[in-house]
């Protein structure tokens, strides 16, 4: 497409990386993507605090290296640039990411590359964070995992998961939603703070989901008002947001962990405290930004590549749903005494459905099917995800399978069957566990034994036993399911629990 050309002064570094960026940028985006991005960049300097001097605004992009947001990303990067050309002057770009134990090396490669191409690193007025929990940091793709977070990841999936029988969603999904929000509002309110945050959803999306958050705050705030936190005075709609999604986070967390567990507790509060002056700006209106209309720019230019556990079913920024299909698999094996690929099978058909639904190019489901089509790629896949469990959360085989069982939570319902059936040298001592559990007793040597088996201390098996438990695929565990109640990413699948039991009906969920 055209683009209007003005007189400019000589090229400096910065001008040049510029002009660079824009180069590759105009050569790999198709001119009506590009026409797109010059029709958003008028409305958002209108929406800008300073459309003057532009370069006062702070423009942030919440960036998880996944397909769509790599695109999102390139599309701000392109409105930059432009109104770089056209005044000489632009808005300073945060850039986001917020890092979970979950988040494979190729993500951050992924992230590295685009940053690259985008010239980014280039570029002062182009500011890239790194969000581990509270902890903020610039980017750098080599930069370590954080211990507190894969901790604190690690025991999140352990103790909802053994409240779930495994359940895809709330096991891995729950405590990492509430971290993205999270580091939301930490890296709008780091520095000086940001102006507007650009997002690709719909504006009725983000009417749609302020509406369900505040609907679930206020359920939840009748089943235990005793966890409500005092949060930062906002006048930020936003801000107000994050204060619902602190009041949930709260009772979620005092009910897997325990109320005694309040420095846990503390440490996985929603950040509120946000700038009152912060606004949504979308793009969803003035651009596709759907991977199959796009997919050179993104794996061309944008250097993306589709990585065998980061691309996994609906992301392409996570591993975890390589894990939630094989304890769906673990769980047929050994909860319901079937055969590991039938419970694959199984979550592979609800998961591809998921892709569908959300309008994944057939291509890459093609390419997920096909990851899972015969035994011996079921068995390449489940050698994956046992390294990937065992490297990134230190879960072991036993650990997983005692999860699928859910053998501790409501004061030991199925923990006769899960000792019989998996570990019958320990069949005389069950009574024993039960009253080690209700802390009655401290077999110090039997509590060791127990944390072997699942991978919990004590005095977090001691909680799980005073919780209750979800029916498999049913209800049971109110916070947990109301959480889930207005979730998409679930489906109802016809399937066994025994091996020659009866067909029954079965809520899973995942992504």
């Amino acid at each position: 497409m055209a683009m209007v050309e003005l007189e400019r002064t000589p090229l400096d570094e910065v001008a040049r990386a510029r002009e660079q960026a824009f180069a590759g940028l105009q050569a790999a985006m198709p001119p009506a993507i590009l026409a797109e991005a010059l029709q958003c960049t008028v409305k958002l300097q209108a929406e800008l605090p300073h459309r003057e001097e532009l370069e006062k605004n702070l423009v942030m992009v919440a960036f998880g290296g996944g397909k769509d947001s790599s695109y999102t990303l390139a599309f701000v990067r392109a409105m930059q640039l432009i109104l770089y050309r056209v005044h000489g002057r632009t808005f300073k770009m945060r850039v986001a990411t917020n890092r979970h134990a979950g988040m494979p090396r190729p993500v951050m490669e992924n992230i590295d590359r685009e940053y690259i191409a985008l010239r980014l690193f280039d570029d002062p007025d182009c500011e890239l964070l790194l969000v581990d929990g509270d902890e903020v940091s610039e980017f750098y793709v080599d930069s370590p995992q954080r211990e507190h977070v894969i901790r604190r990841n690690r025991l999140d999936i352990l103790m909802t998961g053994h409240r779930t029988f495994a359940d895809g969603r709330p096991t891995f999904c729950n405590s990492c939603n509430l971290s993205v929000f999270n580091a939301f509002g930490v890296a709008a309110a780091y520095g000086d703070g940001a102006d507007i945050i650009i997002t690709g959803d719909s504006p009725r999306e983000q009417r749609q989901y302020t509406a369900w958050v505040g609907r679930l705050a206020r359920q939840i705030r009748a089943t235990d008002p005793g966890t409500i936190r005092e949060h930062a005075s906002t006048e930020n709609g936003f801000g107000k947001v994050l204060g619902q999604l602190d009041d949930i986070a709260g009772a979620y967390f005092t009910d897997i962990l325990g109320p005694d567990a309040t420095t846990a507790i503390a440490e996985r509060q929603v950040s509120t405290a946000v700038p009152d002056r912060l606004k949504f700006f979308s793009i969803y209106d003035e651009t596709d930004y759907a991977a199959g209309d796009h997919f050179e720019l993104l794996t061309g230019f944008l250097g993306f590549q589709f990585d065998d556990l980061a691309f996994s079913f609906t992301e392409s920024d996570c591993a975890n749903p390589a894990l939630m299909a094989h304890l769906r698999g673990i769980k047929a094996e050994h909860l319901f005494q079937r055969s590991y690929d039938e419970g694959m099978a199984e979550y592979v058909q609800f998961a591809l459905g998921l892709m569908r639904k959300k309008d994944i190019p057939a291509g890459l489901i093609e390419t997920m099917r096909a990851r899972y089509d015969t035994p011996d790629a079921l068995k390449r896949m489940r050698l994956l995800a046992e390294e990937y469990a065992l490297e990134t959360f230190a879960l072991t085989e036993s650990h997983l399978v005692c999860m699928t069982y859910s053998p501790f939570a409501g004061q030991g319902a199925g923990l006769e069957q899960f000792i019989e059936r998996e570990h019958p040298e320990l069949v005389d001592r069950v009574a024993e566990m039960h009253s080690l559990l209700a802390g009655v007793t401290n077999d110090v040597e039997l509590a060791a034994e127990l944390e072997r088996i699942s991978g919990l201390e004590p005095s977090q098996l001691r909680v799980l036993y005073s919780r209750s438990v979800q029916t498999p695929g049913g209800g049971g565990a109110p916070v947990i399911d109301l959480i889930l109640q207005g979730d998409p990413h679930k489906a109802v699948i016809e399937t066994k629990h025994s091996q020659n039991g009866p067909n029954t009906f079965e809520q899973i969920s995942g992504r």
